[in-house]
């Protein structure tokens, strides 16, 4: 191991684009997505289609500016630069609190799924094997890690596509889905209750899970940093992974309520393993289990270098830990790696002594650090231009689009979710954790930040 030394830039379009999808497909769709459903019925996927634009041009907002300066702590520097030391002190940090939530409810997943397999092991076993694995992949090399989640994310997007074209045949050839009662078909979205069951509430409490499914899709920003050609990867990844997300999320939900009443989803086993099975694929549930494990390795394997590589960025600039800027000799900063690593480990034994019915509320502080995140993005964006002069604004090479008109909009419903985890009770605790997290954050910059800085 080297002392402080630079990150190596090894990631190809190829690689971010898939890295994004890793991150954003995982948990949020194969069990977030009922929780969803159950909320707000097929007017979920409206939520979905209004997450995604508004999500579409946070990435718009951070690709102007990661474009503009490609830098390994992206939008806590910008959020530095733009706003204030402060603000860019938070928004790295907070998006490292929401890449620990979402490692900690994948990882839980995983030892989860594994029992389905080895009921008699231990589940410890396989969640302390897969942060060994995942840790030594983070430690070899940028491309080894980029590749790996290449592959994982090919299994991951094959199975979802697999699904659609499958229930789409499901309905075209009117095949009977098995140990149900009820016939597939597109009216499924509006027979049982209408398109909005539960009314406008209903639509309103779901946004909650609908932005945790999008959550990590900003990591396109981190890997500026290594990436070889920012200025062509970059615009190129954000022009097509949030369109591809917001396809795969919202024809994986059409579909699955096209097949099934959206109020029985869930409660006959997994719909998805029904859809293989009405297709004569008897061993479905084996083949979801390989799907639903990859998906929860890719994003582990996201969050870990998403959170990892902020750490090292915030490192250089001071706020985060010295240790944190040391890197081997092919450019890996190891020790955000062993904290992750080391943090998983924890999450796992606290997770032992929390109930399994506490998805919602670990979505919920999850979408509070994603929101917030985002929301810093925007304002970041804003602070950007006010800084440029007309003809520096003229000459950047991927402006936002509808400026200011559409991140303005966007800035307002990242407001919204906020306001609208605080609403709903289900949702409410994680805004006071949230503001808890922020509180501690400003105590930290007051009392180690703030005086090295003078």
């Amino acid at each position: 191991m080297s002392q402080t030394s630079s990150l190596k830039r090894g990631l190809s379009t190829r690689h971010i684009r898939f890295l994004a999808l890793g991150s954003a497909i995982g948990t949020g769709l194969f069990y977030g997505s009922a929780s969803a459903i159950k909320q707000a019925g097929p007017s979920v996927l409206l939520a979905y289609i209004v997450a995604g634009i508004a999500i579409y041009i946070v990435m718009r907002a951070l690709g102007e500016m990661a474009v503009h300066n490609p830098v390994s702590d992206s939008f806590s520097h910008y959020a530095s630069e733009y706003l204030s030391p402060f603000a860019g002190f938070t928004t790295g940090w907070t998006y490292v609190f929401e890449m620990v939530i979402v490692a900690i409810a994948d990882v839980t997943a995983f030892g989860i799924y594994m029992g389905f397999w080895f009921p008699d092991v231990d589940r410890w076993i396989w969640i302390l094997s897969l942060i060994l694995f995942l840790g030594a992949i983070n430690l070899i090399h940028v491309k080894v890690y980029g590749e790996l989640e290449f592959w994982l994310s090919i299994v991951k997007v094959g199975a979802i596509v697999a699904m659609i074209l499958g229930g789409f045949g499901i309905m075209a050839y009117g095949l009977h889905v098995p140990n149900t009662n009820f016939t597939p078909g597109i009216s499924n979205l509006w027979e049982h209750g209408g398109f909005f069951p539960n009314g406008f509430a209903g639509f309103l409490a779901c946004f909650s899970v609908v932005v945790f499914a999008f959550g990590g899709i900003e990591i396109i920003g981190v890997t500026a940093g290594e990436t070889k050609d920012p200025k062509k990867a970059i615009p190129q990844a954000i022009n097509a992974v949030p369109f591809r997300i917001i396809l795969f999320y919202v024809l994986t939900i059409f579909v699955l309520m096209s097949i099934f009443p959206w109020n029985q989803i869930g409660t006959q086993g997994s719909p998805f393993v029904q859809i293989f099975k009405s297709l004569g694929i008897e061993s479905a549930a084996s083949i979801l289990n390989i799907v639903v494990i990859t998906a929860a390795v890719s994003a582990i394997n996201s969050d870990v270098f998403g959170a990892g590589r902020m750490m090292y960025g915030m490192a250089v600039k001071g706020k985060a830990p010295h240790i944190f800027t040391k890197t081997s000799k092919n450019g890996v900063p190891f020790m955000t790696v062993f904290v992750m690593a080391g943090v998983l480990i924890v999450g796992v034994i606290l997770n032992a002594t929390i109930p399994e019915n506490v998805f919602e509320i670990i979505a919920s502080i999850a979408t509070f650090a994603t929101v917030y995140v985002w929301l810093m993005i925007l304002l970041a964006q804003f602070g950007m231009r006010k800084k440029l002069t007309k003809e520096e604004i003229k000459k950047l090479d991927f402006p936002i689009i509808g400026w200011p008109i559409a991140p303005i909009l966007a800035t307002a419903f990242m407001i919204f979710v906020i306001a609208l985890i605080g609403y709903f009770p289900d949702s409410r605790p994680a805004l006071y954790v949230g503001a808890a997290w922020l509180a501690i954050l400003a105590a930290a910059y007051q009392l180690w930040v703030k005086p090295q800085s003078k």
